[in-house]
């Protein structure tokens, strides 16, 4: 089970740059649908890669799905060297991701993120018009899903 609170005050704490996308955005914004991990953007400058890899070292993160034995080196030069990473980690799974379908980096996505409280701490949630684009940009069956849901949510919120 993930550990949301300790994922998000990890990466918090340290000084992450990123932003909440996927389920647990969706969960945010009000969705019923369960999510087994933390979707992220992060900010590729090497300050950041460098404050992430802090953040997450000491929750020992490894390639999800990956052979036990695997050589894995979590580093910030293993982070500039790769861009979309699935990860285990003591606290749960975590999927961070350089460049997503449909939104871009995380530069592109932060016109479209603002600050939500969650466990305590303030951090960046992709909006929801922005969240039903590139769930709808990914084509993947369980994103496709839930955009009826999300879109149900949009009109609620414009009907005011």
């Amino acid at each position: 089970m993930t550990q949301l609170e300790r994922l998000l005050g990890a990466l918090h704490d340290a000084g992450v740059a990123f932003i909440v996308i996927g389920g647990v955005a969706a969960r945010a914004h009000g969705s019923s649908r369960l999510t087994e991990d933390l979707d992220i953007s992060y900010a590729r400058d090497p300050a950041n890669l460098s404050r992430l890899e802090s953040a997450l070292a000491p929750l020992r993160p490894y390639l999800r799905g990956a052979p036990p034995g695997l050589p894995f080196a979590w580093s910030a030069a293993t982070l500039r060297a790769g861009l979309n990473f699935t990860l285990a980690t003591s606290a749960g799974a975590i999927d961070l991701q350089g460049e997503i379908v449909g939104g871009g980096r995380y530069e592109d996505l932060l016109p479209h993120a603002s600050l939500i409280a969650l466990f305590d701490r303030d951090v960046l949630l992709l909006d929801l018009p922005w969240l039903i684009h590139v769930k709808r940009a990914s084509g993947r069956p369980k994103d496709l899903d839930v955009i009826a849901e999300l879109e149900a949510l949009q009109e609620e919120i414009e009907r005011g």
